[in-house]
């Protein structure tokens, strides 16, 4: 019987959520949906020094924006729960306790000032074949003084014990055939002084009882692969074993290293998701969804960073990423992010939107800005006009925010040089005609046979007239913006400009 596919997204809440956090829950989400199978959250919070007060929250809120909404999760319960590493602490010691027990593990009793010391003593220490039998350990240490260690509670970490000259050998489902050789990997805590498990252990125990079949993760764990896969082995759990995607990095713009906040940063472009605020420095990091991405957009330029369906197809809906999605697909090498390609799926995605879909986003961001756009029919008509010249949600309000409110100041070095009374005597003249006009095309129409009977080319009296209406030489068909304006407020502006004009 095939095993039913059951993935997890199992982030830390330690602070912002990065883009190459959100692609792998779209992988995991793509691969659930296609295979009628169950996407999971697992908050992985057992490193509590790093654990971040509403970190929680906001995963599950930039899952949501993006419209992978898990089946299971801390608030979505379901009969594998708990959904949090912490709250399953009781259920890893005996797993800790068993590999002790048949050898694969053991007692560590190093002080962390012991292990400090020895870091300094020994460039680039690590605990492991080579260095484990000089430490205070199970394994150094007679049975009667471990058993009196353990008897007065001395806190301890409990160690995987690597063994020696063996080749791990796995099939990732995008890398092929994977090896390892143990003596290259040192003793890993699984299990830390305060009881709480590392990763590594806990990783292994919840895939396993969360009967998970396939593990999307980071190219980054690929060197922790071999001690998981031990651990699997270890507690004889192998023919259980989960299938291994480890995804390509996502790589700074010009290829060098995985992309980090700092890059973003320092380039001038989002890495998180969503807006983070730092609980404790008050820092806000910005967010693609506050920069004005749609998150149609944002989860297709996710979905083809390291991922196409094998033609030129770049713009897919969620629907159609299900349908085509293949592990086969993903490429093994790191994938560039390039923030001006990002723009241009949002673009697009503003472009082939209806103005209702984009009505709620595009309203919030004039509010934001304290701009009252009035009745929701005007502000479609708006959004229909300008959106093809918008590539961020943000960018409706400097390409229409002039509907709404009469331009404060002029682009007057644009008119002035040129500026005569004959072109205000015709705009005088036009004001008259702008009330009789029902369409962009009639308007235009009049515009072009007064200019010819006052002596002018249509084209010396556009520039004038948009700036009148604008402020400034931006925005879609100047007839179009008149006619959205309406004649009265048309008019009046009209008239404002030609006090600036200074007529």
């Amino acid at each position: 019987m095939e095993k039913k596919v059951r993935v997890r997204f199992a982030p830390s809440p330690t602070g912002g959520l990065h883009l190459g956090g959100v692609r792998t829950a779209l992988f995991n989400y793509l691969f659930a949906r296609q295979h009628n199978g169950t996407f999971i959250l697992r908050v992985e919070d057992t490193d509590q020094t790093r654990f971040v007060a509403g970190a929680e929250e906001y995963i599950v809120s930039c899952l949501e924006w993006c419209g992978m909404m898990p089946d299971e999760s801390p608030q979505n319960g379901g009969s594998f729960g708990p959904y949090r590493q912490s709250e399953r602490k009781a259920t890893y010691k005996q797993y800790a306790d068993q590999l002790i027990a048949d050898g694969y593990a053991y007692y560590a009793f190093d002080t962390p000032e012991e292990l400090e010391a020895k870091r300094k003593e020994v460039p680039n220490f690590t605990y492991g074949q080579a260095t484990r039998a000089g430490m205070r350990n199970s394994l150094t240490l007679p049975e009667s003084e471990v058993a009196a260690l353990l008897a007065s509670q001395t806190p301890y970490a409990v160690r995987i014990k690597m063994p020696a000259d063996e080749l791990v050998s796995f099939t990732d489902l995008i890398r092929g055939h994977v090896s390892f050789d143990t003596n290259l990997v040192d003793d890993k805590v699984l299990l830390k002084a305060d009881g709480m498990p590392t990763y590594h252990l806990a990783v292994v125990a919840d895939d396993r009882a969360m009967e998970i079949s396939h593990i999307f993760r980071g190219e980054e764990w690929l060197p922790s692969a071999p001690i998981h896969i031990l651990l699997w082995r270890y507690l004889g759990w192998a023919d259980e074993m989960p299938q291994w995607i480890h995804l390509p990095l996502i790589l700074k713009p010009d290829g060098n290293g995985k992309l980090s906040k700092r890059d973003g940063d320092r380039l001038g472009f989002p890495v998180y998701a969503q807006n983070w605020t730092d609980p404790k420095t008050g820092d806000l990091t910005q967010g693609f969804k506050e920069l004005g991405f749609m998150p149609e957009a944002f989860v297709n330029l996710l979905a083809m960073l390291g991922w196409n369906d094998g033609t030129d197809q770049e713009l897919f809906t969620m629907t159609e990423l299900i349908n085509k999605f293949s592990v086969e697909r993903i490429s093994k090498a790191g994938a560039k992010f390039d923030f001006e390609k990002a723009k241009w799926y949002n673009h697009e995605w503003i472009k082939g939107a209806d103005a209702g879909t984009l009505l709620p986003a595009v309203k919030a961001v004039f509010a934001r800005q304290g701009i009252t756009t009035g009745d929701d029919a005007g502000l479609e008509k708006v959004i229909d006009l300008i959106k093809d010249r918008c590539s961020l949600l943000t960018d409706f309000v400097q390409q229409g925010g002039y509907f709404f409110n009469v331009p404060a100041a002029y682009d007057l070095d644009a008119v002035k040089p040129k500026w005569t009374a004959e072109k205000a005597t015709f705009f005088k003249a036009y004001s008259e005609l702008i009330s009789d006009a029902a369409s962009p095309a009639e308007l235009e129409e009049k515009f072009k046979d007064l200019a010819a009977s006052h002596g002018f080319k249509p084209g010396e009296l556009m520039l004038p007239f948009r700036i009148m209406l604008v402020g400034g030489k931006f925005g879609p068909g100047v007839f179009e913006i008149a006619i959205a304006l309406g004649a009265l407020e048309s008019i009046q502006r009209i008239d404002k400009a030609m006090v600036a004009f200074g007529e």
